[in-house]
C-alpha cells in the first residue's frame, strides 16, 4: 500500500487490502464511488481521503454500520451507508439519488471481522453456532449441512472448494447427521479432519476447502458475484472505474472471465453452433492482467498473499449481458 489513505486508524487491525494498488489504478480520485463490501470501511475511507465527494458504502451485514459509527460522522454526508447487497448495487446508486456512478470497488470473500467473531460461526479454529451467513436471513450452513442431500453436498465441496475428497466428507457428514444434528463449527470441522490426512507443517487446516464451499453456498456469492459485475455495468458512467479485489480462484475466475467477455467484441462461434452478433465492448481493461500484492504489503498483511486486484474502465457502450456461460460455475440454484 502507498500514501496515508492506505493506513488504517491506530489499533485497526483490519487491513484494506491493494487499497493503494487500487488508489495508483484509478487516480486520480473524485466523483461518486460505491463501496459494495463496505466491512470495516477501509475501502471507503481511503476512497475519500484520496478525493472521492461522496463514497456510497454498501453491506449486506448490520453490524458493520454499528461498528463504523464511531468514525463514519467525520465524513459527514460525504458517506452514505446503506444495507443490501451488492448484487443490488445499480438499484442502491438510484435510491440514494446518484444514477451514475465514476468507480466501483468490491472486495470479495469473508471479512476478517467475521472470521474473527466466533459467534458467526466462519472459522474452523473457534467454536461456535454453525452459521456463516454474511446477513442476518435466510438459511444458515447448520440447515445446508444438516437438510441437504448428500449428492448436492458433494458438488458444493468439489464444485465452490475444490475438494477432491468430496464425496468422502459428504458421506460422512450424512452418517453424522443421522446420529445427532451438525451445530456447531468444531463438531464439522472434526468430520472433515477425520476424512483427510492429517496436514504438514505449513499446509492449511483440512476443514479449509469445505468451509470456504459452505460458506460460499449460504451466501450464494458466486451468484451474487455475477449480479453484482452486471449491475455495475450499468450503473458507471462512461470513464467510470470498477476495481475488484479477489482471494481465491473460483471467485477471480469469474471476475477475469466477465471482464474478458464485455472488454470484448463479441463473436467467437463455434461450428457447432452460430456465431453471436458482434457489440461494442462495455469495459476496457487497465491494466489487461491482475495486479498483485507487493512484498511489503504482504509482509505487513499476510492476508494480502492469496488477493489479486483487477480493474476495467467503462466505455460509452450500453451495458448487455456476458454472451454465453463464460463464468464456467455452477449457481447454488442448479445444485440443490
Amino acid at each position: 500500500m502507498a500514501g496515508p489513505a492506505a493506513v488504517p486508524a491506530s489499533g485497526d487491525p483490519h487491513i484494506p487490502v491493494l487499497l493503494g494498488a487500487i488508489l495508483k489504478a484509478v487516480a486520480p480520485v473524485s466523483g461518486v464511488w460505491l463501496d459494495g463490501t463496505f466491512g470495516a470501511g477501509g475501502y471507503a475511507r481511503g476512497l475519500l481521503d484520496a478525493g472521492a465527494d461522496t463514497v456510497i458504502g454498501v453491506d449486506r451485514d448490520p453490524v458493520v454500520f454499528d461498528m463504523a459509527a464511531a468514525w463514519a460522522a467525520d465524513y459527514g454526508d460525504r458517506l452514505i451507508l446503506v444495507e443490501g447487497t451488492f448484487s443490488d448495487l445499480d438499484q442502491h446508486a438510484r435510491a440514494t439519488g446518484h444514477p451514475k456512478l465514476d468507480g466501483v470497488v468490491l472486495d470479495l470473500g469473508v471479512s476478517s471481522m467475521q472470521l474473527d467473531q466466533a459467534e458467526r460461526g466462519f472459522s474452523f479454529l473457534r467454536d461456535g453456532p454453525l452459521d456463516m451467513r454474511m446477513g442476518q436471513a435466510g438459511a444458515s450452513a447448520e440447515d445446508l449441512v444438516n437438510d441437504a442431500p448428500e449428492g448436492a453436498l458433494a458438488d458444493i465441496l468439489y464444485h465452490y472448494g475444490e475438494e477432491r475428497a468430496a464425496r468422502r466428507i459428504a458421506k460422512a457428514i450424512v452418517r453424522d447427521r443421522a446420529e445427532a444434528r451438525i451445530s456447531s463449527t468444531l463438531h464439522l470441522a472434526g468430520i472433515v479432519e477425520k476424512c483427510l490426512p492429517r496436514a504438514k507443517p505449513g499446509q492449511s487446516h483440512p476443514a479449509t476447502r469445505s468451509f470456504q464451499a459452505i460458506r460460499i453456498a449460504v451466501n450464494d456469492e458466486f451468484g451474487q458475484l455475477v449480479e453484482g459485475l452486471m449491475a455495475a455495468e450499468r450503473a458507471l458512467a462512461p470513464g467510470g472505474a470498477l476495481a475488484v479485489v479477489t482471494f481465491h480462484s473460483l471467485e477471480d475466475r469469474i471476475a477475469k472471465r466477465f471482464l474478458q467477455d464485455r472488454a470484448s467484441f463479441g463473436g467467437g462461434g463455434s461450428r457447432h453452433a452460430p456465431e453471436p452478433a458482434q457489440r461494442e465492448p462495455g469495459f476496457t481493461l487497465t491494466p489487461r492482467r491482475a495486479i498483485p500484492p507487493e512484498a511489503e504489503e504482504i509482509a505487513r498483511n499476510p492476508r494480502a498473499r492469496s488477493a489479486k486486484l483487477r480493474v476495467a474502465r467503462r466505455t460509452e457502450a450500453p451495458a448487455a449481458p456476458p454472451q454465453g456461460d463464460v463464468m464456467g460455475l455452477p449457481r447454488v440454484s442448479e445444485i440443490l
